[in-house]
């Protein structure tokens, strides 16, 4: 399905006084994820990526709306489907694209790949190819910051499957009985990879199980940029003011199938072409072109984009593999045998 601009997005409510410099930001960081990947699902095509991919085509608005209010120096916990949230916290495009490739200069070293890209540089402590196990990660990160008596929070996205895991209970009970700097945000795409979340999940879902733990909650349309963008910068404002933990329910939709390959045949026929439709890109384009922006501007800011993801994609392909010996270094113990006489080359 194209991605080039539509503005035939559904009716929504219109804003008063709309801050358009900032929703052409946030329509900048969309248009950037999802040239990216784009891009990333025809380069695993092509034999470059390394591993797999999954992409959060359609679920731009999250990231956009969510890590575009948060501070330089907050932490970020992100999942599989972490592209968007990494790009919306200022990680190098190209340096992305080089850890897909797994070539120097990753953010990982080429080490980690699309499931488990990490930039220190701007908080983002790394996507986690399991499902939940971001949550416990940040708590520790916000519990960290209350020890340390430090002025940022942290932020952990996840996806609707994690609400069924063991992390999920462990890591909210825990955030609110310590009082912990953390806004948990449930990325809902409906989907738990091929399976409907809805019919695998008891009671009222997401949010009203973070409430049975005490925590604010909030359910927003996380195709709406103008309604993420406000009830984020809400929430993350909260909790910087000491209220504590609070808990974030996007709900959205994965425009591609859960991985790359996946034809995601299990989906009702036209499901997918209906909620394209309801592209949180075209929702933000509309919602633009309702306060003045002309056709044109958006069409640079989305050729912009694209330019820049070219850059990237060709760097990265040009770039030069990792030394063998860069596979032994950040790795803990490594003078215990049987590392210790290893060398690169030897057969071994």
């Amino acid at each position: 399905m194209s991605s080039e601009i539509s503005m035939e997005a559904p009716l929504q409510a219109v804003p008063r006084n709309l801050d358009v410099d900032r929703f052409l930001r946030h329509h900048l960081t969309m248009r950037r994820i999802r040239a990216f990947e784009e891009t990333a699902v025809s380069s695993l095509a092509e034999g470059l990526v390394k591993g797999a991919i999954h992409p959060s085509i359609g679920q731009e608005a999250a990231a956009a709306g969510v890590c575009g209010n948060m501070a330089a120096d907050d932490i970020l916990l992100s999942t599989h489907r972490g592209h968007g949230h990494t790009l919306a916290k200022g990680a190098s495009p190209e340096a992305m694209m080089k850890e897909l490739f797994g070539r120097e200069g990753g953010t990982c070293g080429g080490k980690g790949g699309s499931m488990h890209i990490a930039d220190f540089d701007v908080g983002m402590l790394g996507a986690n190819g399991v499902v939940g196990a971001n949550i416990n990660i940040a708590a520790g990160a916000a519990h960290a910051i209350k020890l340390l008596g430090q002025d940022r929070l942290t932020v952990c996205i996840f996806g609707d499957g994690a609400v069924n895991r063991g992390p999920f209970l462990e890591g909210l009970n825990w955030a609110k009985v310590f009082d912990l700097p953390v806004l948990f945000v449930c990325e809902d795409n409906r989907y738990s990879a091929t399976t409907v979340t809805g019919s695998v999940t008891a009671g009222g879902g997401p949010a009203d199980r973070a409430a049975s733990l005490g925590l604010a909650a909030e359910t927003v349309d996380g195709n709406d940029i103008a309604a993420v963008d406000a009830v984020a910068r809400e929430h993350l404002d909260a909790v910087r003011s000491g209220a504590g933990p609070r808990f974030l329910h996007v709900v959205t939709y994965r425009l591609t199938g859960h991985t790359a390959v996946d034809p995601a045949a299990y989906r009702p026929d036209g499901e997918a072409d209906a909620e394209w439709l309801n592209d949180p890109i075209g929702r933000c384009e509309a919602l633009l072109t309702a306060h003045g922006v002309d056709a044109a501007r958006l069409q640079a800011q989305s050729d912009r984009a694209r330019d820049e993801i070219v850059l990237a994609y060709q760097a990265a392909k040009d770039a030069p593999w990792p030394a063998d010996a860069k596979a032994f270094e950040d790795v803990q113990d490594l003078g215990a045998e049987p590392f210790a006489s290893y060398r690169p080359g030897d057969g071994r």
